[in-house]
């Protein structure tokens, strides 16, 4: 079951991450486009951050990847390398990625939860098991061994009369 969101969730997010990649490699292609070729290179680099980890199925680690390309990106608009109409396509690109890295995130820890639930339900019946068998076990052959001594002592005080 897992398997089967896993597999769309890995394909969406990698899908989210090459649309990223497409609008920056377009922002880079064409002179005049609102973007210094330094400032792409450097976005680039991030954007490869984010990409691997998504392709990795580590959408956490994608966020924080996705986090440094935003901020890259407003520190580039800030020296005048990103034009702000770049700034707000890129951004809006990146805002459709983060929604679907934070959705892989969640169903991440909605299985870790599922798990954890299922392991606590079978887990107390497998702990109380044996806590319960060890303490009805000694009690029986103590009371065999008592009674079977009991007999004895009995049977031996008849024959000495």
């Amino acid at each position: 079951m897992t398997l089967r969101l896993a597999a769309p969730g890995r394909v969406l997010l990698a899908c989210s991450a090459a649309l990223l990649a497409g609008t920056l490699l377009n922002a880079c292609a064409a002179p005049g486009n609102g973007l210094q070729r330094e400032a792409a290179t450097h976005l680039q680099a991030r954007l490869l951050e984010v990409t691997q980890a998504s392709s990795q199925n580590d959408p956490a680690s994608a966020l924080k990847a996705l986090e440094g390309l935003e901020a890259d990106l407003s520190a580039a608009q800030a020296k005048g390398q990103v034009s702000e109409e770049r700034r707000r396509s890129i951004t809006t690109v990146a805002t459709a990625v983060r929604a679907d890295l934070n959705e892989a995130v969640a169903a991440q820890q909605a299985a870790a939860k599922a798990a954890a639930d299922q392991a606590a339900q079978s887990a107390p019946p497998t702990a109380n098991a044996p806590a319960s068998q060890p303490a009805p076990a000694p009690a029986p052959d103590q009371g065999t061994g008592s009674s079977g001594n009991a007999n004895k002592n009995s049977d031996k005080g008849k024959g000495k009369n």
